[in-house]
């Protein structure tokens, strides 16, 4: 510990990271700051102990400014894992001393933005950590949790110095401007705070956020593997909380049926619906290989707060469910510096005219654009055929004959790693359609879908639908622990720090693995969810049914030489639970099709392939492709 105050009493930021005209600067004490902790009361008494919940909030302010008369933005990020769990790649958590006053606070970002003006507000959502009330994810009390601080920093709400009792404490120190960040689940209250149209919330950071919570458990009725909201409550309330929630739990395990059917429960927490009173900038972080909290989120989220002409940009990764301090941290604490000195602090560094989209094309190797989805991008019909051999058929443009099918049975041992490498195989447990190797690269760019008719033999059944790039890359490795980040020994520091709070956090790298075929994007649906895709049907074996699956949002260039492939299967192994029953498919081809998000449209998908679409080449079947990762739920972070 010796030798890290001695490194911080010397501290030199990294290049990447030191000010540059037109930034604030580092110029306040962190030493002297004051940490404080108030209780903001929510108005709500979730845990019915017949008083209103107050939720703990944790701030670290520059000393400076209050003596000047000055007041300054705030940077927020509520969440319920400063106890639980942990925050960051190293897990880290709130730390207090003997009197219960704030020490360590995890992440950088009181490090690095206090002494340059800014509060940092790391708020205990309800039930969590040292708050009242009862963690109910993503209702109405854990938006309550994190909207009720945003009014008491703009002068509207109570706050007391104490969890019970205490004086009337005011935040006349802030502008009333806050900031709002965080990963994850803190990401989804992000979201759900911004969708309420709370005043003074000038901007918001979600990174891996979750944008409908039914979409987190369910795709069109088929159950995505998770015990349901109710065992997330229990990993994340505080010992008190479970033992006065248990109707709370009740409550979540009872409007969240496994049948897929949509509830109140789920009304309640789709912010999808309230995009339209998002009045803060939105700047949008995912990984395109996030398999728990899936890029079908930041999709439907961008794409609902592009039709209300809300400002925002994005960055995609091709990493899993990872911060982006963790895979390119010299560019992320920079784009975040200029980020909140322009929304917060008024900058006119330039920030908002920057391309609105950085997407990562291999590992650390990123490109910029414009607009996102890419400019030129329109849904193109591409549509699969038959081959020479039973369930190894064609994609293109051209519709299949009227009566041409293939069969397949489900499997649910098997997942989208396992069709893929047997794409050219015939194999029992998939239909999969691929192109000839394309003389043109060929870019998908947003969201798409697959309309397929499928006639099941039993009464329940699971479609997948599965976008694969066949070719050699070297990817991150998404399916191992790290989800594409490897972390190292040595430490690097971002911003000024202390004993209880160095600011130093470990290096990390890319992992990196050679494949044969990359997964590009996904999508399931319950079969019995045709006719609504919020309320199941059983199903009358033998007779067709046509249904939409939703691809997620994803960006991706198929390389020329590779092939772009559509394989519709049953149970996605690791990622859907399978179905009551084992069904037998069979697909009509001539009423299936995909609409994809082709850079270019027809004309570039016609270029692609010209010459190769109804003749694809006799590679053998690719192989040494890793199976899908064990997923690493919310609780993780």
């Amino acid at each position: 510990m010796a030798a890290v105050v001695a490194l911080l009493s010397g501290l030199t930021l990294p290049a990447t990271a030191r000010a540059a005209p037109g930034e604030s600067r580092p110029v306040y004490s962190f030493d002297r700051a004051i940490r404080e902790t108030v209780w903001v009361d929510t108005r709500l008494d979730g845990d019915a102990d017949g008083r209103t919940d107050r939720v703990a909030a944790d701030i670290v302010r520059p000393a400076e400014p209050a003596r000047q008369g000055r007041r300054i933005p705030v940077i927020m990020d509520a969440s319920p894992y400063y106890s639980c769990c942990g925050r960051g790649n190293e897990s880290q958590k709130k730390t207090y001393d003997e009197r219960g006053r704030p020490v360590g606070f995890p992440l950088f970002y009181d490090n690095y933005f206090v002494p340059r003006g800014y509060a940092t507000v790391l708020v205990d959502l309800a039930g969590t950590n040292r708050s009242d009330g009862c963690a109910d994810v993503g209702g109405r009390s854990d938006i309550r949790s994190a909207r009720a601080v945003v009014d008491w920093l703009g002068g509207r709400g109570r706050a007391y110095t104490a969890r019970t009792g205490g004086a009337p404490v005011t935040a006349g120190w802030a502008d009333g401007s806050t900031g709002m960040i965080g990963k994850s689940w803190d990401a989804t209250i992000v979201n759900g705070v911004a969708a309420t149209g709370v005043r003074g919330l000038r901007t918001i950071v979600p990174i891996a956020g979750i944008s409908s919570w039914y979409d987190y458990y369910f795709a069109k009725g088929a159950p995505l593997y998770d015990s349901g909201p109710d065992g997330l409550a229990d990993v994340v309330d505080s010992p008190e909380a479970r033992k006065r929630c248990t109707a709370v739990q009740q409550k979540l395990a009872a409007g969240a049926p496994r049948t897929g059917d949509w509830t109140g429960l789920w009304t309640e927490r789709d912010y999808v619906r309230h995009a339209g009173k998002v009045r803060a900038s939105v700047l949008m972080v995912h990984g395109m290989q996030d398999l728990n909290v899936r890029t079908r989120h930041a999709g439907q989220w961008w794409d609902a707060l592009a039709r209300h002409g809300v400002e925002r940009k994005i960055w995609l990764s091709q990493t899993g469910h990872v911060d982006p301090f963790d895979y390119r941290r010299g560019a992320w604490v920079k784009t975040l510096h200029h980020w909140f000195d322009h929304y917060l602090l008024g900058y006119d560094n330039g920030i908002e005219r920057t391309p609105m989209a950085d997407i990562e094309r291999s590992p650390g190797r990123w490109a910029t654009d414009p607009r996102w989805p890419a400019p030129g991008t329109v849904p193109t019909t591409l549509r699969p055929r038959g081959g020479t051999a039973p369930g190894v058929g064609v994609l293109g443009t051209r519709k299949a004959p009227p009566g041409a099918t293939e069969t397949f049975t489900d499997d649910p041992k098997l997942s989208e790693a396992d069709w893929a490498a047997a794409v050219d195989a015939p194999t029992a447990a998939k239909a999969g359609f691929r192109t000839g190797p394309l003389r043109a690269p060929l870019r998908l760019s947003g969201s798409g879908t697959v309309t397929v008719t499928v006639t099941p033999s039993t009464s329940t059944a699971h479609v997948s639908a599965v976008l694969a790039d066949l070719g050699p890359d070297t990817i991150r490795d998404y399916a191992a622990d790290g989800e594409g980040v490897t972390t190292l020994d040595r430490r690097t520091c971002w911003g000024a720090g202390n004993a209880g709070d160095t600011g130093c956090f470990k290096e990390t790298a890319a992992d990196t693995r050679k494949v044969a075929h990359t997964v590009v994007s996904r999508g399931w649906a319950d079969l019995g969810n045709y006719a609504d895709p919020h309320k199941g049907r059983p199903l009358t074996p033998g007779k067709p049914y046509t249904l939409t699956l939703d691809l997620a949002a994803s960006d991706h260039v198929v390389p020329a030489g590779h092939r772009l492939a559509l394989i519709v299967a049953g149970t996605d192994a690791g990622l859907i639970d399978p179905p009551a029953s084992t069904p037998r498919l069979t697909l009509d081809l001539s009423r299936t099709s995909a609409a994809l998000p082709l850079t270019g449209g027809s004309p570039a998908f016609a270029r692609a392939t010209a010459g190769t679409a109804g003749h694809p080449d006799g590679a053998a079947p690719l192989d040494g492709v890793a199976p899908p990762p064990a997923i690493s739920r919310l609780p993780a972070g």
